[in-house]
């Protein structure tokens, strides 16, 4: 009798599929690459997105901006389709496509009749996976990238943010532009862009979301087809876990950054160091940030705008990674009353801190988070984010009742503990319009 050397055969690793909260589905092929869907019976549409857990924090300084140059690129052909084909075929079904990209993550989406979801699911599989990034087509989008970023800086508004941002963050990835700059961008390489795309885009950091009117296992079926024979139809791997971040991420010291702009409002943000998405904290602070400025009936409107017609933009807000967060207050006013809505909004904040808000203001708080989130998913392309974040950022789906649940069951207690401790922290302050930074000496 022969014995083989060869050791016993070893099965082909094969998709596993389990069951999420409220009926949503999940499927992790042999490459690690996830599918996750929610079918709706009830609607006429389905939203189908690509998710790619890299993003503007995974950039080194010289290829800052390398995600977003990305991004625009996968649309410019492939070996099976044109640019022209790749946006014609699923305008001409009526579809709508397009992506963005974040600091953590990067998202290419279409949303179309749910009969022509096989045609949405392999031109997006195909544009992902199958760039071919022609030399010309770089140069093109490098021209359409840099009229991006000085765009953006024509927008004071939104500038400032970044201006916070940076004050914030200061050097680290999360304090830098998510479309890099001028510096960044017009020295980039196509073989260097190439080349972090090839390394960052493997199956283990890709999740394909979609809900709609449709079937988890076609879902499947479809995206294995479209990706048989590319790159991203590669040998046995675990899905990557969500991102961790470092245990610490460096923040600056509080201090005043002022952009000088010939503009006809002055833009403030003020605030400090927040929390990371993962902290149990997130719920109270949500609540908290709908008192102070999320919405008409909030603080911050009410005394700026409201009372005092000071401002016609004014309002607050979070923003939360892996492993950090921040949160700021905004308001937009003419350059001679900038002082004293800056006095308003430190004032306010100082009396949240100290004396916290009342339970009608968290009742009210509360009803706000709840109401927008549900009304939030009203529409299958947000059914559809909800699903992807879940996974990339979370690694678990909660129901619709969980979430509600866990903001019903945040306690005054919580939200004053959270303002007391985010809101008496020395801040920093982001500023742009017709200013010296001298003017704004006695705010530091």
């Amino acid at each position: 009798m022969t014995v083989s050397s060869r050791g016993p055969a070893v099965k082909p690793a094969r998709a596993t599929t389990q069951t999420l909260a409220g009926g949503a589905k999940r499927t992790v092929l042999p490459s690690g690459l996830r599918i996750v869907t929610e079918s709706i019976p009830t609607t006429r549409s389905a939203s189908v997105g690509v998710w790619v857990s890299i993003g503007s924090r995974d950039e080194t300084p010289g290829m800052s901006g390398a995600s977003h140059f990305l991004e625009h690129l996968l649309f410019k052909g492939t070996h099976k389709r044109t640019a022209l084909q790749i946006s014609s075929e699923i305008e001409a079904v009526g579809g709508e496509t397009n992506a963005f990209t974040t600091k953590e993550y990067t998202c290419y989406y279409a949303r179309v009749l749910d009969a022509d979801l096989p045609l949405a699911v392999d031109v997006l599989c195909d544009a992902v996976a199958d760039s071919i990034m022609e030399p010309a087509d770089v140069e093109v989008e490098r021209g359409v990238i840099l009229e991006e970023i000085a765009m953006h800086e024509d927008e004071p508004g939104d500038e400032v943010h970044d201006v916070f941002t940076e004050a914030i963050f200061g050097t680290h990835p999360l304090g830098r532009l998510i479309s890099g700059t001028e510096e960044s961008i017009t020295p980039m390489t196509r073989n260097q862009i190439h080349g972090f795309y090839r390394r960052r885009y493997t199956p283990p950091h890709i999740v394909v979301a979609a809900a709609g009117n449709l079937d988890h296992a076609t879902v499947v079926r479809l995206v294995r087809k479209a990706l048989a024979g590319t790159a991203l139809d590669s040998g046995p791997a675990d899905p990557a876990p969500p991102r961790a971040g470092s245990k610490r991420v460096p923040t600056q010291k509080p201090h005043t950054v002022v952009r000088n702009r010939d503009t006809e409002q002055g833009h403030l943000v003020l605030g400090g160091v927040g929390i990371g998405r993962r902290d149990e904290r997130r719920f109270a602070l949500g609540v908290l940030n709908n008192v102070l400025g999320g919405g008409m009936s909030s603080r911050l409107f009410q005394e700026i705008r409201e009372k005092r017609g000071l401002a016609y933009s004014v309002y607050s807000y979070a923003s939360q990674y892996a492993d950090a967060g921040l949160f700021g207050v905004y308001a937009g006013c003419a350059p001679g009353k900038v002082d004293e809505v800056l006095d308003l909004l430190r004032g306010e904040l100082e009396r949240v801190a100290v004396k916290g808000v009342g339970a009608e203001e968290i009742a009210r708080g509360k009803g706000m988070v709840k109401g927008s989130y549900v009304l939030g998913l009203e529409d299958t392309g947000s059914r559809m984010s909800r699903l992807a974040k879940s996974e990339l950022l979370y690694g678990e789906l909660m129901s619709v009742d969980e979430l509600l649940a866990r903001v019903d069951a945040v306690t005054a207690d919580e939200v004053n503990e959270a303002a007391a401790e985010l809101f008496s922290q020395p801040m920093s302050l982001a500023v742009v319009g017709p200013f010296d930074e001298s003017a704004f000496g006695a705010h530091r």
